[in-house]
């Protein structure tokens, strides 16, 4: 069995509350159905994050049922920690992606997957959502690009994530075929931005059913984005 100090199980307590209490943004934002997708959040433990912990969602269990105790905390090689509340259970088929992501981008704090109904469907055809709203120009910087065909089961997920989000303004990637991986600074952050995914995702379908779509020039995208992420919101604890 492995142990902590107190300050670690403080930290690890609260990332395991985070992480079970944003599950239901998923199902509230229509995000998931049945017991599909999953949100998972880093346990910060050092400094260039190599020796940080994570916590996911045990697979297969209903959205209903998820609490604190019954998420699994796992080193950054996917591995459940001996001991652990919730170790009993299988975690998410998702924790080699997740996983991987976090051992190759430490800035990352949050790793989220769902199953929406529109960002699916652009997937689906491999296709980029362009940035031709506003929103989309603030909260991702450009187009949501689309990452590799990937197998569950390994870490191929979690490479053409970091393969396709790093050096990219996106906090969102399609994989193809599969649906969208989102991070984030921490979990609630990769939950918004699975939540912004899917509303752009319809929006931008829906009008491009109604005639051509208008591109955003660049200059335009860059000074959005700016704005958006250093002076809006910058005295309150929330963006948008």
């Amino acid at each position: 069995m492995t142990t902590f100090s107190a300050e670690i199980e403080q930290a690890i307590a609260t990332v395991r509350a985070d992480v079970a209490r944003l599950h239901s943004e998923l199902v509230r934002y229509d995000l998931v159905v049945w017991t599909g997708g999953n949100v998972s959040g880093r346990v910060r433990l050092s400094e260039d994050g190599s020796h940080d912990l994570f916590v996911i969602k045990p697979s297969g269990v209903g959205y209903d049922d998820l609490a604190p105790e019954n998420m699994i905390l796992c080193d950054l090689d996917g591995a459940p920690i001996p001991g652990a509340p919730g170790v009993d259970r299988a975690p998410s088929s998702d924790t080699a992606a997740h996983a991987y992501v976090y051992r190759n981008m430490p800035e990352v704090g949050g790793v989220v997957h769902t199953h929406s109904d529109y960002a699916v469907a652009w997937a689906a055809r491999g296709e980029e959502i362009p940035c031709v709203i506003t929103a989309m120009a603030d909260e991702f910087g450009g187009p949501i690009p689309v990452g590799p065909f990937a197998i569950i089961g390994d870490d191929s997920i979690g490479r053409g994530i970091v393969q396709t989000l790093r050096g990219h303004r996106s906090r969102a990637v399609l994989m193809q075929n599969h649906g969208p991986f989102t991070i984030g600074v921490d979990a609630k952050d990769a939950v918004k931005a699975a939540v912004m995914v899917e509303d752009v995702a319809r929006t931008v379908h829906l009008a491009r059913q109604a005639g051509p779509l208008i591109p955003i020039p660049q200059e335009a995208i860059d000074r959005l984005y700016s704005r958006y992420q250093n002076v809006y919101g910058q005295n309150s604890d929330a963006r948008r």
